[in-house]
């Protein structure tokens, strides 16, 4: 039997609808890719307001305010990192539930404790921050891509959880 399913990022849109949240996002690694497949979507204008490319630390501490000690602590692919992002993201948007993405998609950049297809997520979810670590297997491309689904799983997932 073939099941058809609604794309992740249709339902996501539609928790947000359900729920009178707004939305909004920091990326790193991911360049945008969250939000590009979010705004694909007729409606999403109406939950979605916002994100923040942030490929450089600058943009972290200056944007969205990421406290240096963190950045020199944890570095930029920490789950520390990407906690600061997802609330600055919400502050900076005026939204009560973002995501944030900071990562390696490679080829370059990995070490031995940090190595490529290492990427760190933060959420906020009114008020309460959650974070994670994932580690991608594959080219730029892959990586970049199972970011994106992770990003948009976790949040419906979250939201759902909270139906």
């Amino acid at each position: 039997m073939n099941v058809c399913r609604k794309p992740l990022g249709e339902t996501l849109i539609e928790l947000l609808k359900e729920q009178n949240r707004m939305l909004a996002g920091a990326e790193s690694c991911t360049g945008g890719g969250v939000s590009a497949g979010i705004t694909a979507i007729a409606g999403s204008s109406q939950v979605f307001c916002g994100g923040v490319v942030s490929y450089t630390n600058a943009v972290k501490q200056n944007v969205l305010g990421v406290p240096a000690e963190i950045l020199e602590t944890y570095g930029a692919v920490s789950e520390e990192c990407t906690a600061k992002m997802a609330e600055g993201a919400a502050k900076l948007c005026g939204a009560d539930t973002a995501f944030s993405v900071s990562g390696i998609a490679g080829p370059g950049g990995g070490t031995e404790k940090t190595p490529v297809g290492t990427v760190c997520f933060g959420f906020f979810n009114r008020g309460k921050i959650t974070t994670g670590t994932q580690h991608f297997l594959g080219d730029r491309s892959d990586v970049r891509r199972q970011a994106n689904l992770y990003v948009l799983q976790t949040l419906v997932e979250m939201l759902q959880a909270e139906k």
